[in-house]
């Protein structure tokens, strides 16, 4: 089963102080769980043709950028086409999410215009430091407070883009209650290491492999860095190889590989019979005093019992939330 195990602990994944309750200190409970989002497309600010396409593709989460995506002259139009943007996301089921600039720069305007829409989670651009997440957490407060949002309803992604951001993670993922997730970028990350940038993301890989221990250490969901080449199998490609290194959601900066991501991280259903299969077989086994068994060839032990368990528990999560 290669992308048969689900990280059970920590706010990312369902468990821990990140994850919402009735008294409004976290995500309300049906909102689309940080551990169930895989796709995360990235969509510009001020671009309607744009959008309505981000839309139709069906990504998870829908993140409306205001930095990189959107030129300065463009953005006060930007926040002000965001607000409807983020309703029309939620009608279909879809996180919606928006990306701020650096609050140094204009993020605080970006913020005080968009967390009219309530915005499920606010992305933070350029993140090398735990109290640029502090500070947003605070500014996000403030605006909760004032607009009578849930106090802490609304998540922060912190963005690692550069080596200080990466050797900073372990504080910047434990900053705020706030934060769920975390997102890897591919290109500004290649340009600040002096990387040639490759379709096949060798010049990544041990920025993938940090990125992703210290996300799981930290029981927050890791965002894979987005493919940014056109090609759909490309995607799919790396997609493959980022799920076997353990991650479930990857961002994306085209609808056309919204389908591809979705699909290699979502449990096939051969996947989920085969894992049925072993946990009856499991079950029976140790039922009668053994401690393992044999299955089509392979010798299945404990991990590997509960590792198919939590596939099914995966599949079967995923379709309580459908995107329309």
């Amino acid at each position: 089963m290669p992308h048969s195990h689900a990280h059970s602990h920590g706010r990312g994944h369902g468990h821990g102080h990140g994850h919402g309750n009735a008294h409004g200190h976290g995500p309300p409970p049906n909102r689309r769980p940080a551990a169930l989002r895989r796709a995360w497309l990235f969509v510009a600010g001020a671009d309607a043709a744009a959008q309505a396409a981000a839309l139709d593709a069906r990504p998870d989460v829908i993140v409306p950028d205001l930095e990189d995506f959107t030129p300065p002259p463009l953005r006060p139009r930007g926040r002000e086409m965001i607000l409807g943007l983020l309703e029309k996301a939620r009608k279909r089921g879809i996180v919606a999410a928006v990306r701020v600039n650096p609050l140094a720069a204009e993020g605080r305007n970006d913020l005080a215009v968009v967390i009219q829409a309530r915005p499920d989670a606010v992305l933070l651009p350029k993140t090398v430091a735990q109290e640029q997440v502090v500070e947003l957490d605070r500014a996000i407060t403030d605006h909760e407070r004032r607009l009578a949002i849930p106090t802490g309803s609304t998540e922060i992604v912190p963005n690692i883009e550069t080596a200080g951001g990466l050797v900073a993670m372990a504080g910047i993922v434990r900053a705020s209650r706030r934060v769920t997730a975390c997102l890897l970028a591919s290109e500004d990350l290649a340009t600040d290491l002096g990387a040639e940038r490759t379709p096949e993301a060798g010049e990544l890989a041990y920025a993938r492999s940090r990125f992703l221990v210290e996300c799981v250490a930290a029981g927050v969901v890791a965002i894979d860095a987005p493919y940014t080449f056109s090609d759909v199998e490309g995607a799919r490609a790396e997609t493959l190889r980022s799920r076997r290194l353990g991650y479930r959601a990857k961002s994306a900066v085209a609808p056309e590989h919204v389908a591809a991501v979705t699909e290699v991280l979502t449990p096939d259903p051969g996947e989920v019979a085969r894992a049925r299969r072993l946990v009856e077989a499991f079950d029976a086994a140790r039922a009668a005093g053994r401690d393992r068994i044999e299955l089509d060839g392979a010798l299945v032990e404990l991990p590997t019992y509960l590792t198919a368990k939590r596939l099914i528990s995966r599949a079967e999560e995923l379709t309580a939330f459908p995107v329309h």
